[in-house]
């Protein structure tokens, strides 16, 4: 039975006169009383209806096709990490710093760098394209050195990036369109993120070997042919130090024959520079590479990431420099890197890039940093002696464990296949990366006998 006109017009004018809550309510309290008069039935109806348009809605949807990604095969590890509630377990997947009581990590020297910020109560305006000018320049006389010509004659074009990350991709754009023609060689293996990167860039890429299974150590001559075999003018993505994740790198003589072979056969270096000081803890020493390449006046590209070194993973400061064959093709180059990053993510964060600026900009602030960075990377040199000590200690074998002292960095890659490395996560509550890497830095000198277990265990035990 339908309401009728008049009640519902009286209904309207009686309500009308009644502060706005209590128009609501007093209307919902009428629609209900007329829904109740009406039946069952009708509600009932009219719930089927919305259940059902609903349901159509849903399985009509215009993104069925869209299927479950994979999960990231290092985040995931986090995740599977935290839901483990074995008192034991240790988390070396991912490649965060922490200290001895395995905690994160916030340097005292950007602590102090942020507190001078506040008092300077500085403004969030944009930034231009390239980023903060104090940190470009920063950043890449810290790559370089000072009184490098290639900083003196003005021949390198460096934009701030999203962190390493972005950085690279900005590079693989820079590269589709202006290279299309060409291909990126990438060690195998090399960091997850590489290929993804130059998936979604479309820039085509192949491997070159790196890594020999049977020495755990460099496969330099398989490096070297390979180099050598790819097509004139292709792009060789380096480690500038700490290679990830194997954690060897090349001798400074081995470099010099890897420079020999892209300048023969006219590459272009493009390195990855992730580790500066965080290594070896020194700044000028993990440079050593890129400078040498540079001192033979080669273009070459590098990006630079201040998540390690600086223990500023959440800001996302980076930098992309391309070293130029003078001022005006750097300058041309860098007016194409701005084109890139406009549509991409218009311009970077200013905080992270402050705080870079202020620290290297300050001769105080540079000296501590430097001591910290020294700190952090001798507490890793430390935890790996301490691992290989331990396992020269209880593997009554003879396996020759010393490769393990012949790494650098943050990483180390164990040997263990995927079966093993599972052992290390199914038994031993150990995660890490199915490669076989583990990274020291979430290692402390008290856990270091229960990894050398479960890695002896694992390599004697499971095929």
């Amino acid at each position: 039975m339908a309401s009728s006109p008049i009640l519902s017009l009286a209904s309207s004018t009686a309500s009308s006169a009644l502060p706005c809550r209590r128009r609501f309510l007093h209307n919902l309290k009428a629609t209900s009383n007329q829904m109740t008069f009406l039946g069952n039935d009708h509600i009932n109806s009219k719930q089927s209806f919305f259940r059902t348009s609903m349901s159509v809605a849903v399985e009509n949807s215009k993104f069925t096709d869209i299927t479950m990604a994979p999960p990231d095969p290092i985040l995931g590890v986090s995740e599977a990490f935290r839901a483990d509630t074995n008192e034991m377990k240790l988390n070396l997947g991912v490649g965060a710093y922490r200290t001895e009581d395995l905690q994160p990590y916030v340097l005292n020297v950007v602590k102090k760098a942020e507190t001078l910020m506040l008092e300077w109560a500085e403004n969030k305006e944009y930034l231009p394209i390239e980023g903060l000018a104090a940190f470009n320049k920063a950043t890449a006389e810290l790559l370089f050195g000072t009184e490098n010509p290639v900083i003196l004659q003005q021949r390198v074009a460096t934009v701030q990036g999203l962190s390493g990350t972005g950085s690279l991709r900005l590079a693989a754009a820079l590269i589709e369109r202006y290279f299309p023609s060409s291909k990126v060689l990438i060690s195998s293996p090399t960091w997850g993120n590489h290929k993804n990167i130059f998936n979604d860039a479309r820039v085509p890429w192949s491997e070159y070997r790196y890594y020999d299974p049977k020495t755990v150590g460099l496969d330099f001559d398989g490096m070297i042919s390979d180099i050598k075999a790819a097509p004139e003018g292709s792009f060789v993505l380096l480690h500038g130090c700490a290679h990830n994740p194997t954690g060897i790198d090349p001798t400074p003589e081995q470099w010099e024959i890897i420079a020999d072979v892209i300048q023969e056969k006219n590459h272009i270096p493009f390195f990855d520079v992730a580790y500066q000081g965080f290594a070896s803890g020194s700044l000028d020493k993990d440079a050593s590479s890129v400078r040498m390449f540079a001192a033979r006046g080669l273009e070459l590209l590098i990006a630079q990431s201040y998540s390690k070194n600086l223990g500023l993973y959440a800001e996302r400061i980076g930098a992309i420099n391309v070293v130029c064959s003078s001022s005006d093709v750097a300058h041309r180059v860098k007016s194409q890197l701005k084109r890139l990053a406009r549509p991409m993510y218009s311009n970077p964060p200013i905080h992270g890039a402050r705080i870079v600026a202020n620290i290297v900009g300050n001769s105080d602030l540079f000296s501590e940093w430097k001591e910290e960075m020294a700190s952090m990377a001798g507490r890793i040199k430390s935890v790996r002696k301490k691992l290989y000590d331990s396992l020269c200690a209880k593997d009554n074998s003879g396996k020759d464990w010393s490769f393990i002292l012949k790494q650098i960095g943050m990483f180390s890659f164990t040997g263990l296949n995927k079966a093993q490395s599972d052992n290390m996560t199914n038994k031993w509550h150990v995660y890490m990366t199915k490669d076989g890497r583990i990274s020291l830095a979430g290692l402390s000198s008290a856990n270091c006998e229960y990894l050398a277990d479960a890695i002896i265990d694992s390599y004697h035990n499971v095929s």
